[in-house]
């Protein structure tokens, strides 16, 4: 099996990557409130996953109104970088390379989350059907309100700020997150979507907001360590596009030309059934001449296909990865894989969060 692309390793603008191994961004609710700072229990959980040719953390809220869910951490307070910069260190003890995935959910959230309990925002006063997390359980989503011309700038800079902040505390660049119906996604997709400014109708306008953090983003980090997550047919979130096709190779056709380091698509319905709607992948892969990360029910079979096939340059693995530290190095051995539990990705504590055995671990126990 060490024969398998996964293991060679890829030179990601000035990283190297020991292999092409990507653990996705999964949010685990465990930071600590009040101040939404990273949890220390992260430091060890990230650590123990260093072995990765690359790290992208749960997705972090670039201001208070970017929030969604209970305890998902922040980037845009002195404590957030501080709580971070503890987990880069231990990462790059370990010899890893972490990003981390800058998140704005829009309207998928709940008042009580969002600053002065005010409505979240959206592109459009369209509530979404769905769920979100807070107060220890699943709550309908709020009523959002649709935000005014004048406030796109300060997204923008909540972006730029956060972009500012994750370096500070020592991460080695920053994906952006345009997926799974939030706040870019929203904007991108005329389901959420029915402004009739600058930033609704056409194409072009849809996809502005999107493009415009883009390039804020990588004017702050550099195109070489900036990255960007899409989803162009899942429904997560009450999200659809009547054309996706042409929306979405658009946006990448946009996203090259700023020369953007990697492009991580969500391939299907996210956390679902890849063929869920019809969509020409090799397209965005051929207008992007950068790296493409293939995402979404990948496994060992799956990601050698396409990797031999040249479809993908790195593979991220999500659920894998939660269950198994050292999914690498199973996986290299062709050794069995420790089942996750659902119960515990979503709060909590060590139980099911840092104590899943590596391989040798368990091997030295028997």
């Amino acid at each position: 099996m060490s024969q398998s692309k996964l293991f060679e390793p890829y030179k990601l603008g000035p990283i190297t990557l020991p292999n092409r191994f990507v653990m996705a961004p999964l949010t685990r609710n465990r930071a600590v409130p009040p101040g939404m700072v990273p949890n220390p229990l992260a430091v060890e959980y990230y650590g123990q996953r260093a072995s990765a040719g690359l790290l992208v953390t749960e997705a972090s809220q670039v201001s208070q109104q970017g929030q969604g869910y209970q305890d998902t951490p922040g980037i845009y307070s002195k404590d957030q970088v501080a709580g971070w910069r503890k987990v880069t260190d231990r990462v790059h003890e370990r010899g890893g390379r972490i990003f981390i995935q800058l998140w704005h959910v829009g309207r998928v959230s709940h008042v009580s989350l969002q600053p002065n309990g005010g409505k979240p925002v959206a592109p459009s006063a369209i509530t979404a059907k769905g769920k979100t997390f807070v107060n220890g359980t699943f709550t309908e989503i709020s009523e959002p309100r649709a935000l005014e011309l004048a406030e796109i700038p300060g997204i923008i800079d909540d972006f730029k700020r956060g972009t500012e902040n994750a370096l500070a505390a020592g991460f080695d660049g920053v994906e952006i997150h345009g997926a799974n119906g939030y706040l870019l996604d929203q904007f991108a997709k005329d389901g959420t979507n029915k402004r009739t400014d600058a930033y609704g109708g056409s194409i072009e306008n849809r996809a502005r907001l999107m493009l415009e953090v883009s390039k804020a983003v990588a004017a702050v980090a550099g195109a070489e360590r900036t990255g960007i997550r899409i989803s162009p047919v899942t429904p997560a979130n009450d999200v659809g596009d009547s054309n996706p096709q042409p929306l979405f190779d658009h946006i990448v056709q946009g996203l090259d030309a700023l020369g953007l380091i990697y492009l991580h698509v969500v391939e299907g319905a996210t956390g679902g059934p890849r063929d869920n709607a019809p969509f020409d992948y090799a397209s965005l892969r051929n207008r992007f001449r950068q790296t493409y990360i293939a995402n979404n029910g990948y496994d060992f079979d799956l990601a050698n296909k396409v990797l031999d096939a040249h479809a993908a340059d790195l593979i991220a693995f999500g659920k894998p990865f939660i269950s198994n530290p050292d999914l690498v190095e199973r996986l290299k051995q062709g050794a069995p894989l420790n089942a996750w539990d659902k119960n515990t990705f979503y709060g909590g504590s060590a139980k099911g969060y840092t104590d899943y055995p590596t391989l040798a671990a368990t091997e030295a126990a028997e």
